[in-house]
């Protein structure tokens, strides 16, 4: 055999083994993380649900969902284990040195917008402007010297009409 043939082969066995290997490289990444639970950190679940770890055991850990609910979960239920600040960022919305120069920008436009010169100049100045009408214009609004009956009649004429059985098609 030669090398030509055994090529796609070869590439084949490559492939797979770097895909191979980097899934075992996130496996051990989350079982290292999961060993690495201490009561008191805030973590994620594969479910979505944010809780505070309570107690860990050996393949379960206990999570404080709340006031009164605790919950018993599966080790590889765990998704991720949260800092501190982002832990509170998410369930408790509380923002932690995020603006340190205290600037604060506002909600809406309206500041961005705002002139130094008096409200009664900018409303005499939009008064003296036309509106702009970008819609189209209505066909009834239009002058015309046929009524719209015989507009109708001569475009009836103009196309020959079909009788049962005729099409257009070749």
């Amino acid at each position: 055999m030669s090398l030509v043939t055994l090529l796609p082969f070869i590439v084949l066995i490559g492939a797979m083994f770097l895909m191979t290997r980097s899934a075992k490289k996130k496996q051990q990444q989350a079982a290292s993380m999961r060993n690495e639970l201490q009561p008191g950190s805030g973590v994620r679940t594969i479910g979505g649900m944010y809780a505070t770890v309570k107690e860990v055991n050996e393949d379960s850990v206990l999570l404080d969902a709340g006031p009164g609910v605790d919950l018993l979960f599966a080790k590889n239920s765990i998704g991720a284990v949260l800092s501190d600040d982002e832990y509170n960022r998410i369930v408790h919305g509380i923002e932690h040195d995020l603006d340190a120069d205290g600037s604060v920008v506002p909600d809406d436009a309206s500041s961005l917008t705002e002139t130094d010169e008096p409200a009664a100049d900018a409303s005499s100045d939009a008064s003296d402007d036309k509106p702009l009408d970008l819609g189209k214009k209505d066909v009834a609004a239009e002058p015309s010297d046929k009524p719209a009956e015989a507009k109708a009649d001569e475009a009836d004429e103009a196309e020959p009409k079909k009788t049962d059985g005729e099409s257009d098609a070749k």
